[in-house]
């Protein structure tokens, strides 16, 4: 009785905040229910049929999987660089951390003002900068070729700080003897001692900055809705977007639902990668 006593509150907040929103979700999937509609009708999984056969969808899903596929390599690379010279000096490193976290706590929809100004085609200063270099200009947010990589760099700007703490904290635990010990073997240049002691030793917390990173990115909502609004022609249109324009734009809830249910797949499976992984296969010792 005392395990129900204790263990009953969270048991109820979980219910209540998580499994029956997700259980609603999957069955509203199931209906043609608009929102705001008193009625509705159970469709089966003719919203899901319907999914597999939307030029938008897999557009926007097609889009989700390369927008990942390009922010998640760049923002770990970047953010163990960062965390590797920051450790690696021995002045002003709190400020370095700090200037670097910034964008991960600021305001993203303020952000995106910002960035919106920035990549102006005619008084923005990234073209300002490029025709003072020589190089080509674009209207970054505006062009096929270029909305979705303009994202891109955004979200890495973004998440480099929160990739940079975590290495941070990765690299404080790697224990100095171990350093010690390379350079008694031999490896006492910095190539051999990162190569030999601090990637391996970074390995369960590369593998959560993986993870935690790729459902940030996997999230990407407010950017795309300020910014390009999923244009020009849906270049830049992403999953979560997608997801939202039906539901709240259209008021296709049913539908949107079902788009919902292939997010929750997609986080799910991201979750128990990192459970199995991480906590069964990664280990320090």
């Amino acid at each position: 009785m005392a395990a129900v006593a204790l263990a009953g509150p969270a048991f109820l907040l979980l219910f209540a905040l998580v499994l029956l929103p997700c259980a609603a979700v999957f069955v509203i999937a199931l209906t043609d229910w608009q929102l705001g509609a008193r009625t509705l009708h159970f469709v089966g999984l003719d919203n899901f049929v319907e999914l597999l056969s939307d030029p938008v969808f897999r557009r926007s899903f097609r889009n989700t999987l390369v927008f990942a596929g390009g922010v998640v390599p760049a923002t770990l690379g970047a953010g163990l660089l960062v965390a590797l010279l920051i450790e690696a000096g021995n002045s002003a490193r709190a400020v370095y951390r700090a200037i670097h976290f910034l964008p991960f706590m600021a305001t993203l929809a303020a952000m995106a003002v910002v960035w919106e100004a920035l990549l102006h085609p005619t008084i923005g200063l990234v073209n300002q900068a490029f025709q003072a270099l020589g190089l080509p200009t674009a209207n970054w947010l505006r062009d096929e070729d270029t909305a979705l990589a303009a994202l891109a760099v955004i979200s890495v700007w973004q998440n480099l700080g929160l990739a940079m703490v975590l290495f941070l904290a990765g690299l404080k635990a790697i224990p100095p003897d171990l350093y010690d010990a390379a350079d008694i073997d031999g490896a006492d240049e910095p190539i051999d001692r990162f190569a030999t002691v601090t990637l391996p030793m970074l390995g369960p917390v590369g593998l959560f900055v993986l993870v935690i990173v790729a459902l940030r990115v996997i999230e990407t909502f407010d950017t795309v809705r300020i910014l390009t609004e999923g244009g020009p022609a849906h270049a830049s249109e992403l999953l979560l977007h997608t997801l939202y324009v039906e539901s709240f734009d259209f008021l296709r809830t049913g539908y949107g639902a079902a788009m919902a249910v292939v997010f929750l797949v997609i986080v799910t499976a991201l979750t128990l990668l990192q459970a199995q992984l991480l906590d069964r296969r990664m280990h320090y010792q």
